[in-house]
């Protein structure tokens, strides 16, 4: 996920008051967005414990998603000096254990199971678009998502593991194992100061920072779709009858709004509940039951 953890860095550049690296500039220009992040309501849940598998699963399909699109368009610039020194593929690089996860969660036949959500294609275009069209930009988009993952990630890892009960094998979490990385301190503040060695004139940086701010926006929509499906299934379940048995997407779901919110693509289920629940349907349903009861009788007689 996105939180992160304080840090010290050494050899900060600064003019006058105002840093100059590009580390403490995206520490700055980032940290009112960061917060907003921290505080949606779909990550104050997570840290509380308050997380549903679901919920848990359609996470780490948004971030199979994202993470394959990143690492997409960093292969593709592997060798681009505006990004060429941050390129860790074998410390970084997420896409093979969400893809375990994946696995974990749904079976040999995930790729069936699992679509990408409406503000997940979001962002996920918005990083090719800047992978293919804009590379300096890229590593905004890295550094919001590996830095974190390097942090806080570490703390929903294990309040995840304990509240959905997962495997001491670490099964179901691995997007939060780093096995070729040793010591996480270490590894960003060499992560930051390769940053810093970019090549990159003033107004670039600038753009790198309103660049990160655009990426934890994406984000955040992400955060708030998941925390609606969320309340969508609080409401189900409240109704008596569940929306899904827990097996496969819920995204499959027969009863699944495609679109939440969307008062032209509203859940059938949830519409039919509230139908039920008005007097004169009651008893119209009574009805119904008490000849269907009277016919089944008749037949089994």
């Amino acid at each position: 996920m996105l939180l992160h953890e304080p840090f010290s860095f050494y050899g900060v550049t600064m003019k006058g008051n105002h840093p100059t690296d590009l580390s403490e500039l995206l520490k700055e220009g980032t940290k009112e967005s960061h917060d907003r992040a921290e505080n949606t309501q779909f990550v104050k849940d997570f840290l509380k414990g308050r997380i549903k598998e679901e919920l848990f699963k359609l996470a780490t399909v948004a971030l199979y998603f994202t993470y394959s699109a990143l690492e997409e368009e960093m292969d593709r610039n592997k060798d681009n000096p505006t990004f060429a020194p941050l390129y860790f593929p074998l410390e970084l690089h997420r896409k093979e254990a969400l893809i375990k996860d994946l696995q974990y969660f749904y079976g040999e036949d995930w790729k069936e199971k699992i679509e990408c959500s409406e503000a997940t294609q979001q962002y996920v275009d918005r990083i090719h678009h800047v992978g293919q069209n804009e590379p300096e930009l890229l590593v905004a988009h890295a550094y919001t998502r590996y830095m974190g993952d390097l942090s806080g990630g570490q703390v929903l890892k294990k309040v995840a593991q304990r509240a959905l009960k997962l495997p001491s094998t670490e099964e179901g979490i691995q997007f939060y194992v780093f096995g070729n990385i040793s010591n996480a301190q270490q590894f960003k503040q060499l992560y930051r100061a390769r940053m810093n060695t970019l090549d990159l004139d003033k107004n670039t940086k600038e753009r790198i920072v309103e660049e990160a701010n655009r990426a934890f926006r994406f984000n955040m929509q992400v955060f708030d779709e998941l925390d609606k499906i969320g309340k969508s299934l609080a409401e189900a379940q409240d109704g008596g009858l569940p929306v899904h048995d827990g097996k496969g997407d819920l995204r499959k779901c027969p009863y699944y709004a495609d679109k939440l919110g969307n008062a032209g693509h509203s859940c059938p289920y949830q519409g039919t509940v509230a139908l039920a629940k008005q007097p004169l349907v009651q008893l119209m349903l009574a009805a119904c039951v008490a000849v269907l009861a009277g016919a089944a009788a008749w037949y089994m007689m």
